[in-house]
């Protein structure tokens, strides 16, 4: 069987989400770079298989799949073991609790850290765009509010949706570990329980592995 395909560059965040998951279950695939300098993103060729112009886009064999989240949870619905098992669907309570924690990270979470990642980083390194630090300052604002949320949580339970890691946890890997490598870092030292959780994820064998891909420009 042909492994499949995840069409974008290795370092882009919603591509790493996607390779992360593949690299849990221990799936073949093969990651196929897009030049998004070149517009490539933009060509017929890839808006056959992303219809918004966008990164990642997904084959296995004749079924064609966009967005991160939707792709990863394919992923780990297709490859599901007894081992391995980051949906947690066999559990009603078990995989609410997934669900709830991953449309945290993506409607509260990310919307708060993300701008830090484009001020200090993509923007300044990658575009020539001087860092707005109002934006900072304000995302900084808001990201504390929501890291307290967090740190309760984790007090109670080693991961966000139980004392089990799951999907939930790994998709805040890849805008997290950008974070990581801004001015801001430290801020996740105030929150002891959520600061020992982001060490246990990064821990991970297959976290290991893509973070070596994702090399971040400096800040």
């Amino acid at each position: 069987m042909a492994p499949v395909k995840v069409f974008g560059p290795a370092m882009s965040t919603n591509v790493a989400r996607v390779i992360l998951c593949l690299e849990e279950v221990g799936a073949e695939y093969e990651v196929v770079n897009i030049d998004m300098k070149g517009q490539e993103h933009k060509s017929p060729e890839h808006l056959a298989r992303n219809p918004f112009g966008q990164i990642p886009a997904f084959q296995d064999g004749d079924l064609l799949l966009w967005e991160s989240r939707a792709i990863s949870k394919y992923v780990l619905r297709k490859y599901k073991k007894d081992e391995v098992d980051l949906l947690r669907e066999g559990n009603l309570e078990e995989a609410a609790m997934v669900d709830v924690w991953t449309e945290v990270e993506a409607h509260t979470y990310n919307p708060a850290l993300s701008p830090i990642v484009y001020q200090c980083l993509i923007g300044p390194m990658m575009r020539g765009v001087p860092t707005d630090e109002k934006v900072v300052a304000e995302s900084l604002e808001k990201l504390k509010k929501v890291l307290e949320v967090y740190e309760a949580r984790l007090s109670k339970h080693s991961y966000l949706a139980g004392d089990f890691v799951s999907f939930a946890d790994l998709n805040h890997f890849p805008y997290t570990f950008y974070f990581m490598a801004t001015p801001h870092a430290a801020l996740f030292d105030s929150y002891p329980h959520v600061k020992a959780w982001w060490d246990r994820l990064m821990a991970r064998p297959a976290v290991k592995k893509i973070a070596a891909t994702m090399v971040p420009p400096k800040a």
